[in-house]
Parts: structure tokens; sequence; C-alpha cells
């Protein structure tokens, strides 16, 4: 059975901010391209090995259809429906949390 993947207006907003932000460093569409691609790609594995990853650590209370993890040092985030996964949030490592 595969879920539907829904982006948050928020992860999207981010994504966009991630490219813009490698290009600039960069100056490269290629890296910032890959780097997309690379995030798109695991979330897409999600369609049907939704469980995959562990329980998001910084998600209080902690809930079993949270989870989260770390692909090129950004942390996504997700949550689990019965009939679709919803990408949250997508940050730096680097970055301090904020609750979800």
């Amino acid at each position: 059975m595969e879920k539907e993947i829904i982006w948050s207006k928020a992860a999207k907003n981010q994504l966009e901010k991630i490219y813009f932000h490698i290009f600039k460093e960069s100056k490269s569409r290629n890296i910032s391209n890959k780097v997309i691609e690379t995030i798109y790609s695991s979330v897409t594995i999600l369609k049907t090995n939704w469980e995959i990853y562990e329980l998001d650590e910084m998600k209080i209370p902690n809930d079993v259809n949270y989870r989260a993890y770390e692909i090129y040092s950004y942390r996504i985030s997700y949550k689990i429906t019965s009939k679709e996964i919803h990408i949250l949030r997508i940050r730096h490592t680097s970055r301090n949390p904020k609750k979800l």
C-alpha cells in the first residue's frame, strides 16, 4: 500500500530557501539541484516505507506518528496518518529546533 506525500507550505518554503542558499554559497545550479533532488528522492521512499526512520526525538510528547531523519545536514520531519505522509519541516541541523 502506498501513502500520498503531502508537503506543508512551510516545508515547501524551507526547501526553496535551501536551494537558493546553496546556490548563493556554491554558485552552482548542479550542486543546488543535486541536494534538492536527493531530498525529494528520500521523501519519495516514504510512500511505501514510512516507518523506515526513527521516531522524532524532538517531538514532545513523543508520538509514534512523528518521525524524522537527516540528509545532507538537513533534518526532515514528517507525520504519518492512515492515508498520507505529511512533510512538516526541513531545517539545517545547526539551527535550533522549533516546537511542532
